[in-house]
């Protein structure tokens, strides 16, 4: 079986690439620019079909696969260049991919959930003996946990999520208390100990039950997709800040190991399946969320320049040099596969512990 989700895995990852690249493809011959190859798969040719103007290609490794569109990179002189179209064209078609990925991410939640009877948000069940904060003026059980620390608590345990990163020197608190939001700032919640139990804020932090309709179903679709654009930012601040290290990241090598995991540990082949679909949502949305960070050599770094030129042009009627901006893109790509190669390492390290 062990096998069989490795596959799994691969299938995964190249489908979702492929299915960013076909949002490229279809927003460029929307936008009227020339595409010379659409290919799925990457590697040696095995099926190609041409056509007036572009060749669509099968590819022998499942691995992803590429919309070449003309003048991507320079002017070639075509009017329908990538690099002749306008601000709009190009911010289209370059944000496609990611938009492609994150709508893959919420159909899959979407399917996912159809079958859900009901859901759960957070919810203060109880307090332990001696909590200070109890009341009106305070947190009352009941309350329904919408914020901590600037975080939206769209799903169960959220909350444990973003309390375990708190300084525990305060909380910035939002709680729903009979439909009505209730704003704590800069709440005096501190870590101390509870029940013999050191680092703890005192809370008893249950789940509301909402019943699963055809629009909470919708809803919270949307929420968990939101929930893992979120957990991507949360996940980047604790790593500027320091609170989280190499130990927590993953590269491909650690997300097939996380998929074989799931596999295995689930009961039933069909649990499996559903398990394995939650875990592909997450990543098609965290690839989305990733490819439109300013990094150079992804989609976000050109959007940054494509940004700065734009402001270049309304100041100084010029535009940054492709020279310059071609070498920063190659400096980032560098850079980006050499901390690719980190974490894979860091990956298989791990499989050994």
């Amino acid at each position: 079986m062990t096998f069989i989700y490795v596959l799994a895995a691969i299938l995964i990852f190249g489908l979702l690439i492929a299915l960013h690249e076909l949002g490229h493809f279809t927003a460029a011959k929307l936008c009227g620019v020339r595409v010379n190859e659409f290919s799925i798969g990457m590697g040696p040719l095995l099926w190609h079909r041409e056509t007036e103007e572009t060749q669509y290609s099968l590819r022998l490794l499942p691995v992803g696969g590429f919309c070449a569109m003309e003048g991507e990179d320079e002017d070639t002189g075509d009017e329908r260049a990538f690099a002749r179209q306008g601000f709009w064209k190009k911010l289209v078609i370059l944000t496609a991919g990611a938009f492609m990925n994150f709508l893959t991410g919420v159909l899959i939640l979407l399917v996912l959930y159809a079958g859900e009877s009901a859901f759960y948000v957070d919810q203060i069940a109880g307090f332990a003996d001696g909590f200070p904060l109890e009341g009106e003026d305070g947190l009352m059980v009941g309350d329904v946990i919408y914020k901590i620390d600037g975080y939206r608590t769209y799903m169960r345990r959220d909350s444990e999520l973003f309390l375990r990163y708190n300084d525990g020197q305060g909380v910035d608190l939002v709680v729903l208390r009979d439909g009505e939001k209730v704003t704590l700032k800069d709440f005096p919640m501190y870590r101390s100990t509870y029940d013999g139990q050191e680092g703890r804020f005192g809370l008893s932090i249950g789940g509301l039950e909402i019943p699963a309709t055809a629009w909470t179903k919708l809803q919270f679709g949307w929420y968990q997709a939101l929930d893992f654009v979120q957990l991507v930012w949360f996940s980047l601040v604790q790593l500027v800040t320091g609170n989280a290290g190499m130990n927590d990241l993953s590269g491909p090598v650690g997300i097939v190991t996380t998929i074989t995991e799931v596999g295995a540990a689930s009961k039933t082949a069909l649990i499996a399946v559903q398990n394995i679909a939650y875990f592909a949502a997450l990543i098609a949305v965290n690839l989305a969320v990733m490819n439109l960070l300013p990094i150079p050599a992804l989609d976000g770094g050109r959007i940054f320049f494509l940004a700065v030129d734009a402001v270049t042009m309304a100041l100084f009627k010029r535009k940054v040099p492709e020279k310059y901006q071609a070498a920063v893109n190659a400096a980032g790509l560098v850079m980006l596969l050499g901390f690719m190669l980190l974490v894979t390492v860091h990956d298989v390290f791990k499989l050994f512990q």
